[in-house]
């Protein structure tokens, strides 16, 4: 089975747990390449004027991963129109989680999984587990181990 990490993260808290998911779904015996979308210019751009530089292809995996940043209590915009840019994702199994720095899931967290849940299922993927991470959260490294033992799980 091949497993495709792909993520966006502006300040690397996101890539951080992405490599660490990466790390611990290898020691399993699993393909798993970890990559990483990526814009031109700055971050903050309105959505009609972001371009990618990097852009992953779906094709290679048979599992996807997607994480993102929450930003002003949605799905970071350029994580939103990479996967709304996508192809179909039929036979396409996805998972997702999202970081985020306020420690309420009503602040932006549920939104954004949401979010995805929706692109995805719109282009056909079966959705399986989800979890968010809240950065500022005293019990953050508990979380994160969590949230990575149920990707693992559901792969």
């Amino acid at each position: 089975m091949r497993i495709g990490i792909i993520v966006y993260s502006q300040t690397d808290n996101t890539f951080t747990v992405a490599k660490e998911l990466q790390r611990k779904l290898m020691n399993v015996a699993k393909t798993v390449t970890l990559e990483r979308v990526t814009i031109v210019g700055e971050p903050g751009q309105p959505e009609s004027k972001i371009e990618f530089a990097v852009k992953p292809g779906l094709d290679p995996y048979d599992e996807i991963i997607f994480g993102a940043p929450v930003q002003a209590f949605n799905l970071a915009v350029v994580m939103k129109k990479y996967m709304n840019q996508l192809g179909s994702m039929k036979g396409k199994k996805v998972h997702f989680f999202v970081t985020k720095k306020l420690a309420q899931k009503w602040t932006g967290g549920n939104r954004a999984v949401n979010q995805m849940n929706k692109i995805c299922r719109s282009k056909g993927a079966s959705v399986g587990e989800s979890g968010i991470i809240f950065w500022k959260d005293q019990h953050r490294k508990r979380t994160t181990e969590e949230v990575i033992e149920r990707l693992i799980h559901a792969i």
